[in-house]
């Protein structure tokens, strides 16, 4: 049995996270941190870590980089480890959490589905297969409450291909200048309107053929899922960084 506390419970992922629990033995929410209180709750809550008494095993975190600062000291001082699954960190936030992953189990991904996780590498074969032959733009849609943009899972991508596409540049705005596009170029751009959950399209264009890749979330529950299992995996391992391949290669 994993325990589990919920950073962000009363949120439409920690919604989704206590849903998706409920179906699972294997799983028990014992705690949830969140300025607002849930209803319905049947763990533990507080607004902060440092009311929380529950005893748990892992920290599930789908909240906001507001509260970056305050879980990781939680974690470092209980050796606690932390699925994190929210987005939009800077980069002074990337290295607290790379220095938090030397101290407790860190598991850091910008999205939590296995598909997404596919996508990635299927991209990033087909950018080792075409080399500078062919244009890569990226385009992401979510709904039209997300604050940061681009997506954390369009930066994934980008990144993946950037491991073999040697000088990549990323270009979110071209209508700020006016030239021709640049191979080394990787276009990502952001589309929020509705209820839209989660759409990736990755778009190979070359001279005379466009390869396209893609893929639609329906709802929240594979991201839901995705990080109960990634929390199931952490419990008990050691310091360090982790991510969707590990869990992956170990599934």
């Amino acid at each position: 049995m994993t325990k589990i506390i919920i950073t962000g419970c009363s949120g439409k992922m920690g919604a989704s996270l206590r849903n998706a629990a409920a179906d699972r033995e294997d799983i028990k929410i014992v705690g949830g941190i969140d300025i607002v209180e849930p209803t319905n709750a049947d763990f533990e809550y507080a607004k902060t870590f440092a009311e929380l008494k529950c005893e748990a095993d892992v920290i599930v975190d789908f909240s906001n980089p507001v509260v970056l600062d305050s879980m990781l000291a939680y974690a470092v001082e209980k050796k606690m480890p932390v699925v994190i699954c929210t987005t939009g960190y800077n980069e002074e936030q990337k290295k607290k959490i790379s220095a938090a992953s030397k101290e407790t189990a860190i598991f850091y991904s910008g999205n939590m589905s296995l598909g997404i996780n596919l996508i990635i590498e299927l991209s990033k074969k087909a950018a080792a297969v075409f080399g500078e032959s062919f244009d890569i733009e990226i385009v992401e849609q979510h709904h039209n409450q997300k604050l940061d943009a681009p997506s954390g899972t369009a930066l994934m991508i980008a990144d993946a291909i950037s491991e073999v596409k040697d000088n990549a540049e990323y270009v979110y705005d071209r209508h700020s200048y006016r030239k021709k596009r640049d191979r080394k170029e990787i276009g990502i751009h952001s589309v929020r309107g509705g209820n839209i959950v989660g759409e990736h399209e990755v778009i190979f264009a070359g001279q005379d053929e466009v390869l396209t890749i893609s893929h639609s979330a329906r709802s929240k529950t594979v991201f839901a899922v995705g990080a109960l299992n990634a929390a199931v995996y952490l419990k008990g391992r050691t310091a360090g960084m982790y991510n969707m391949s590990d869990l992956l290669k170990n599934s």
